[in-house]
């Protein structure tokens, strides 16, 4: 097998060999993974750049994070060698490395709010299956490919929300499964080149995130994966890093092409530009991103040139706010206090004239009281409109969901989390979300809260409806395999939201088997 692989790459194989294999794959998207970085990039003198991520497995500290640490537990039958510590198929030979591993999730819950009066079955699963594979092809080349197939029959506040926006929250399109489940698909993937140190290009399918936090109000992984070209630059001695990112994102909205059912959905360009500068205790990013209108009446648009230039603010300098494309620029902070713990912030706006300005404030703590336990505490506020636009189909968002904070905008929010581990296996987590939501009480009203209207102001009403919404995930973790962040979970996940039907509350307790390897933002 091994021969058989790399007959397939032999150019790359020989070319590339230069000792032992430097990894370029991306660092799976994931937040039990992204603690143990966050952990050691907040170390006074790591020159780690984290306000973009994934990141790039060669330019960070990987001692200690899951996935990358080495086991020394004894482990007697192969079945526990797999089960434990290795992965599932693991290929070996000089500057050449590939490994397979099976990803799932296997879940089944209960919500225990009174089903008699939502005439819906309180009863949920989650079955997903996939594979994930990745490759080494010498030290400047590596490629990584991950999917799920699901079916899932979620909360009822879930079920609702994916129904209205065609798509499960971070995944894939959906497709009705049987009376109230849901089928859809996850996948990512990456080819990414390395031919000087200092430079990293990438061709791939997957998700990005601006900031040092839980939310962003920039760029999340809260949207589905879209494709996307990325080209990386960062200086000899660490201190500078520039990223810019094109990529294809969808609107569900079919495009007049024909009498076809699956006709093509309307698609937007978009480019974002990322530079970071470390300099000692604080890092410093700027951010400029443009959602490009590529489509009108008279067909496909020409590709505006100013598409190519990466530089940041170019194109809100030429287009304005208020001009035909989407413009959001923004910032975010970092500032560490000691070796164990750092302050973060955002600023964000698509109009400052009109007062269009989201913001962020949080701080991480890590090893509280000498202990492995880990905080973080975060606020988020959005005004109205931020994220919106003229043309509905020209916001801030992809396939249904926004690019930024999940609940779209005209919002204040606290978040709270709490991590306990115990010898890498057991892991506690506690997490609140309280959030102050302004929505429009009539279709007809435009308030600034939903982003997928017309960004203009319309009212019917005598003003938006609030909103609060709390929830709380409670949940114990045994992690088996950290190559895969394979692990049991028992949890409860409380929502509560006021004013709002009693479909929109849920307190819903879960077992799960799955891997954990991106994502998944069901707190909206």
């Amino acid at each position: 097998m091994r021969h058989l692989l790399r007959l397939l790459f032999p150019a790359l194989a020989m070319a590339l060999a230069a000792g032992a294999c430097a990894q370029q794959n991306d660092i799976p998207l994931n937040r039990d993974i992204h603690q143990d970085l966050d952990h050691n990039h907040a170390c006074l003198t790591s020159t780690v750049h984290t306000g973009l991520r994934p990141y790039l497995e060669s330019r960070v500290n990987t001692e200690g994070v899951m996935g990358y640490r080495p086991l020394t537990g004894r482990y007697y039958y192969a079945f526990t060698q797999y089960l434990y510590k290795k992965h599932l198929f693991e290929i070996r030979d000089g500057d050449f490395r590939a490994t397979i591993d099976p990803v799932f999730q296997f879940e089944l819950g209960n919500d225990f709010r009174d089903a008699s009066e939502r005439g819906d079955s309180t009863f949920g699963y989650h079955n997903a299956r996939g594979l994930r594979i990745t490759a080494d092809l010498g030290p400047k080349v590596s490629m990584q490919t991950t999917f799920y197939e699901n079916q899932a029959q979620p909360p009822i506040y879930l079920y609702l929300y994916a129904n209205g926006q065609q798509a499960m929250p971070g995944q894939g399109r959906i497709k009705q499964f049987g009376q109230r489940a849901y089928d859809f698909t996850w996948a990512t993937g990456s080819v990414s080149y390395t031919p000087w140190r200092w430079l990293n290009m990438q061709f791939g399918h997957g998700r990005h995130f601006v900031g040092n936090g839980y939310r962003s109000m920039l760029l999340s992984d809260n949207a589905s994966p879209y494709p996307y070209l990325k080209l990386s630059a960062i200086t000899t001695n660490g201190r500078f890093q520039y990223t810019t990112i094109h990529a294809k994102l969808e609107v569900f909205e079919r495009l007049p092409t024909g009498e076809s059912s699956e006709s093509l959905f309307y698609w937007k360009r978009a480019t974002w530009h990322h530079a970071s500068l470390n300099i000692g205790r604080a890092q410093v990013g700027l951010f400029g991103s443009t959602v490009w209108k590529s489509i009108d009446s008279t067909g496909v648009l020409p590709m505006d040139p100013l598409a190519a230039s990466p530089v940041i603010g170019l194109n809100a300098l030429v287009n304005g706010f208020n001009g035909p494309h989407h413009q959001l620029l923004g910032m975010d902070l970092k500032f560490k206090l000691t070796d164990h713990g750092f302050v973060y912030g955002q600023l964000a706006t698509d109009g400052p004239a009109d007062g269009r300005v989201g913001w962020q404030a949080g701080v991480q703590w890590f090893d509280l009281f000498g202990t492995r336990l880990h905080v973080l505490l975060e606020y988020d506020k959005a005004a109205a409109f931020l994220y919106s636009n003229t043309d509905a189909r020209v916001n801030y968002a992809h396939m249904g969901q926004p690019l930024a904070h999940p609940m779209e905008a005209y919002l204040d929010e606290v978040v709270g989390i709490v991590d306990w581990r115990w010898k890498d296996r057991v892991w506690l987590q506690c997490k609140g979300n309280l959030a102050l939501r302004r929505l429009d009480p009539q279709e007809e009203d435009r308030f600034g809260g939903d982003i997928f209207k017309t960004g203009t102001p319309a009212a019917v009403s005598d003003g938006p409806e609030e909103r609060q919404l709390s929830y709380v995930d409670l949940s114990a973790s045994y992690l088996l395999n950290q190559m895969t962040n394979m692990r049991f979970t028992l949890g409860w996940q409380l929502r509560d939201a006021t004013p709002a039907p009693d479909q929109l509350n849920s307190s819903y307790l879960y077992a799960s088997f799955r891997t954990a390897l991106f994502n998944r933002y069901y707190d909206l």
